[in-house]
């Protein structure tokens, strides 16, 4: 059966009016600061969000059920309606001028990508700087599992949403209903966030600051609230922000478990595999950046620092590191394909996929010089199912051609509406966006911003920054025929 329309509405609607109450918030403290403009124009955006959202949960109706189509078409059509609406706050309160880069913000909001528009951020009102923070952390764990923590949504139709929308192969499962299963994932992300507030307020951020900054540390987003980003901040703010990275790199349901076992950490097989990815990487770079006689203590910091926050597709930066040199800008590009674990915040192909695509690749080798050999394919001990390592190769295959054809798409827009990029530029631009890692290099590099991109070529980074988040399928689905028909 074909998706139907009622039930995919319903789910947007239910999307639309969260979002929208989580504009309140940003309206407010605007008050805080008297800003009376963007806060009235919060209020509107909200209202306009929530009326509208209500609207459509009113039409259509509870359903009692959603078939994987239906889920991954909500999925699919919530994120690409919610980023609309994400960019009113910002259209209407002349902080962006033009639909194109409201909506390019919006996506970088929601996708935790963390590519920006604005370069003086200083001129940016309070509560419109909270709204890019709200945006990140709330795509961060995930719109549709805050909506199946807060409500009971619909039964069986919960999993299949979170199916969709999880960062990872599969939504790990922490109770035999997957409402209580996003609850707890909701529960400790408020936590690590409430900590991460307390530790950054700590040292020379504001109580503002520190609490934008949390949002978009444990999301994975990059947003900051000053044009410097973290690079404006003193080395203990540093460390804590490169701590809640690596924290937020990891898998939420594993963070879940070692509450009550902490040495769930040290028996976790992608875990393992994600330490020693963080720490093989940053050697590398720390060697690259010796070679190149960079040997202070700032310089260790800011390697670490630039390695997690490309890995991680964060998207902050201490550092002008699109300027380290070209044996190095090799690195940082692979860095963004990366990710961290299943079930993190972050964004890239993930730590699970990498292992696994590593592991079959050596039983492949294997069958070649012993084809009479049963080489099965085992990750934490476990053989991997067939049908897994199949979902897993086609995952690669995708994420690798639509990085490639959108580099080369990228390029030729600019060459036919603007005024030409080179390579660095396009291949780092559509890393980025793909893993939703924020600052690329040449042009679009950690200390410039994306104004300069072309309108076509903003659509189309904003459209693969949907594609990363939701890690492909849910999108590329829409423009199947057959998944349209009986």
């Amino acid at each position: 059966m074909p998706p139907t329309p009622r039930r995919v509405a319903y789910i947007v609607g239910i999307v639309l009016v969260g979002a929208g109450f989580a504009m309140v918030p940003s309206a407010v403290i605007g008050l805080l600061y008297r800003e009376w403009g963007p806060s009235r124009d919060l209020v509107v955006s909200a209202v306009v969000t929530i009326v509208i959202g209500a609207a459509m949960v009113l039409w259509a109706g509870r359903p009692d059920e959603l078939t994987p189509k239906e889920a991954f078409a909500s999925v699919a059509v919530a994120w690409i309606t919610v980023v609309w609406f994400g960019a009113l706050p910002l259209l209407l309160s002349g902080t962006i001028s033009g639909v194109t880069d409201a909506v390019f913000e919006s996506a970088a909001g929601f996708t935790t990508t963390g590519a920006t528009v604005i370069s003086d951020l200083s001129s940016v009102a309070h509560g419109i700087l909270l709204w890019r923070a709200t945006m990140q952390w709330l795509g961060g764990m995930g719109i549709i599992v805050l909506s199946i923590a807060v409500l009971p949504l619909i039964g069986a139709g919960g999993v299949q949403l979170a199916r969709a929308e999880a960062p990872g192969p599969e939504p790990d499962r922490l109770t035999p209903r997957f409402q209580g299963t996003a609850l707890r994932l909701w529960g400790v992300y408020v936590v690590f966030t409430i900590v991460a507030a307390i530790l950054l307020t700590l040292g020379d951020m504001s109580l503002f600051e520190g609490v934008a900054h949390a949002l978009t540390n444990v999301s994975t987003g990059g947003f900051s609230t000053t044009s410097q980003s973290i690079g404006a901040f003193n080395a203990y703010t540093q460390w804590v922000v490169i701590f809640f990275m690596f924290v937020a790199g990891m898998s939420f349901a594993l963070h879940y478990r070692a509450l009550f076992n902490p040495a769930e950490y040290a028996t976790n097989s992608e875990f393992r595999l994600y330490a020693a990815i963080v720490i093989v990487a940053a050697a590398l770079v720390l060697a690259g950046l010796a070679i190149g006689d960079v040997t202070d203590t700032t310089g260790v910091r800011d390697g670490i620092f630039t390695t997690l926050t490309l890995i991680t597709g964060t998207g902050y930066a201490t550092t002008n590191f699109a300027a380290w040199g070209p044996r190095l800008l090799i690195l940082l590009i692979m860095f963004m394909f990366l990710g961290g674990m299943a079930g993190s915040t972050t964004g890239g192909m993930k730590t699970y996929r990498v292992g696994l695509l590593a592991k079959s690749s050596a039983a492949d080798l294997r069958s070649i010089t012993r084809p009479q050999a049963v080489n099965l394919t085992r990750f934490g001990g476990v053989v991997v199912p067939s049908s897994v390592l199949r979902n897993v190769s086609a995952f690669f295959i995708l994420y690798v051609g639509i990085f490639v054809g959108g580099s080369m798409l990228l390029s030729l827009l600019e060459a036919l509406f603007g005024n030409g990029i080179d390579v660095v530029t396009s291949t780092s631009a559509a890393a980025s966006a793909l893993g939703n890692v924020g600052p690329g290099l040449g042009d679009v590099g950690p200390t410039s911003t994306y104004a300069a991109i072309v309108a076509p070529g903003k659509w189309l980074l904003a459209f693969m920054m949907i594609i990363g988040r939701l890690e492909i399928f849910p999108i590329l689905l829409l423009f199947m025929p057959a998944f349209w028909r009986r």
